[in-house]
């Protein structure tokens, strides 16, 4: 119910957002007309059309996209005739003659006294296929919640309370639209020339979506955000969960039974393994870990299960590292088979790139551990890092409980380094920060132009927890991808260690960089992938640990300048 809140009201929202500008003229084209027969059948026309597509774009793939390419063309088109029509009563009449007929009128003379409702729901259709809206930080967690989910009813649910919060503000717009023309026609006798208006706006919202001007220019000059507002109602309403273990059964007391072990038949791929089931693991304990490559957190819990599967392979454990990827370039095998192999993971790892596994845990964690019993059931959890003597007892208590004798004693100590080591414990640290547009915040180089090159600069100084971009960049949902050489990225941060998961060019070509902390080489708090002058290259699409800090979690200024282009930033995460 509290994310159904969350949808409406951000939705509510959009009108707000640069990207409903465009669309606001095909809503007014119909402002004069009785609202029930053309405002509203508009309306829910576009709601319905905008939660179809958005839904198939989340989970469908690349051929939804590809497919909804084909349909904002063919609305470009009808649109640009409706506005033509708005501009002629003549051409209007020629034009909606052979739509007469079939009763199918996509636009009438302003001062018909017959309105046709599936006119206005065509019209609408249109429009949905167009609206593109601004992806704050509302719409990005629904998105990013539809892509792990998976296609359902509540998915759509979703996005079609949120349409129809950016429906209702429209609908308000409309209703004071109309009132104005109204009052314009019947003191002005300006009827005509506010038609003509209004075509003449239609005919530049079809060019501005046309350009792309809807996700790149108008952004850059709205004086209108709400991101900052979309994220204090997600902080509000919805506050971020912190992944915690459930409070282990002391010695002596049953353990609950959370539920079976599911299927595994979703993976895509298994590495260092052919592919399991729970039948055929029957007999054993089952330690199923959701991790993904480029997770810090993922990184620092890994060493501890690695430990586990070394010390207790023999007597009875099988590890299952469940790989459910967060970034698109972590669903190529053969980027997790070189991670794997990197790491020295040695246990088997299922490839989950459609989430079914996670899914059928109803998981939603990175890292998350599930310890199964030898007779495949559930019986217990843990979500995040820490609780490592926790959850070795566990796997000692499920072993002993099938009848596993002679267990080793004591408790793994991995002694990680570099990216894998313990976080620093310092709860002022800053917070995880996305590069893309989806779920970007605190950026201090102005308005984002969505998937359009644009020449960012950073402000002179940043307030704490604040990033900038500098140089020619194009910002994409969930990277910024740099244009031209000399490119860079400022973080006013606080933590031990800055990570920043970054890739190569998209020909796989790598990117040399460089690191300043407060305007100078890190010397003695380099990280593992530069060197004391701050020097290192982008050779493959991971984790980068960029500073460690040799003493202390202070407050500093990092710089990253990239000499070469083409380089994808992602994520900056800190310890």
């Amino acid at each position: 119910m509290i994310l159904l809140l969350l949808a409406y009201l951000g939705g509510v929202l959009t009108i707000l957002s640069p990207c409903i500008l465009p669309v606001l003229p095909f809503v007014f084209a119909r402002a004069d007309r009785p609202f029930a027969r053309n405002g509203l059948p508009m309306l829910i026309g576009m709601a319905l059309t905008f939660a179809l597509v958005a839904t198939l774009a989340a989970v469908g793939g690349g051929w939804a996209v590809h497919a909804n390419q084909y349909g904002r063309i063919v609305a470009l088109v009808v649109l640009a005739f409706l506005g033509l029509t708005l501009l002629s009563t003549h051409l209007a009449e020629w034009i909606t003659r052979p739509f007469v007929a079939l009763g199918n009128r996509l636009s009438q003379h302003a001062d018909s006294e017959q309105d046709s409702i599936w006119g206005a729901v065509g019209l609408g259709i249109a429009t949905g296929l167009l609206w593109a809206p601004c992806a704050g930080p509302i719409l990005g967690l629904l998105l990013t919640g539809a892509a792990l989910n998976g296609a359902s009813v509540a998915t759509t649910l979703l996005l079609l309370v949120y349409a129809a919060g950016a429906a209702t503000s429209l609908a308000l717009a409309l209703a004071v639209g109309g009132r104005v023309f109204a009052v314009m026609k019947r003191s002005l006798g300006a009827g005509e020339w506010v038609r003509r208006g209004l075509g003449a706006l239609v005919l530049c919202g079809v060019v501005a979506i046309a350009l792309g001007a809807d996700t790149g220019l108008l952004t850059r000059v709205s004086l209108a955000s709400t991101s900052g507002i979309e994220q204090k109602l997600i902080n509000a309403v919805r506050p971020m969960s912190t992944a915690s273990a459930e409070p282990a059964p002391k010695a002596g007391e049953p353990l609950p039974i959370e539920g079976q072990f599911p299927s595994l038949a979703g993976a895509t791929g298994w590495l260092n393994s052919g592919a399991l089931t729970p039948q055929s693991l029957r007999g054993k304990v089952v330690l199923v870990d959701f991790w993904t490559y480029s997770c810090i957190n993922c990184l620092r819990s890994l060493p501890y299960v690695e430990a586990w599967y070394d010390k207790y392979k023999d007597h009875g454990l099988v590890i299952i590292g469940v790989h459910a990827p967060e970034f698109a370039f972590e669903k190529d095998p053969a980027n997790v088979a070189a991670a794997v192999k990197r790491l020295g993971v040695k246990y088997p790892v299922a490839l989950d790139d459609d989430y079914a596994i996670w899914q059928g845990f109803n998981n939603e964690y990175w890292p998350a551990d599930y310890f199964i019993d030898a007779h495949g059931r559930i019986r217990h959890h843990y979500f995040g890092e820490g609780g490592y003597a926790e959850g070795e007892d566990m796997i000692r208590r499920l072993l002993t409980d099938a009848g596993y004798k002679n267990l080793p004693g004591g408790y793994v100590q991995p002694g990680a380094k570099g990216a894998e080591a313990a976080a620093s414990g310092d709860a002022q640290r800053s917070p995880e920060t996305y590069v893309g547009y989806a779920r970007a915040e605190n950026f201090a180089s102005g308005q984002v132009a969505h998937d359009d090159a644009f020449p960012y600069h950073a402000p002179a100084t940043l307030a704490t927890n604040q990033w900038a971009l500098d140089g020619r960049w194009t910002v994409h949902p969930q990277d910024a991808t740099l244009d031209h050489a000399d490119g860079s990225i400022s973080y006013r941060f606080r933590g031990r260690d800055l990570h920043l998961v970054l890739g190569p060019t998209k020909d796989g070509k790598p990117v040399r960089f460089r690191v300043t902390l407060d305007g100078k080489a890190p010397g003695a708090d380099h990280g593992m992938d530069t060197d004391a002058d701050g020097n290192g290259t982008v050779t493959s699409q991971r984790l980068y640990q960029l500073v460690r800090q040799a003493h202390g979690t202070g407050e500093r200024v990092f710089k990253i300048t990239f000499l070469d282009p083409g380089v994808r930033a992602y994520a900056f995460t800190f310890g």
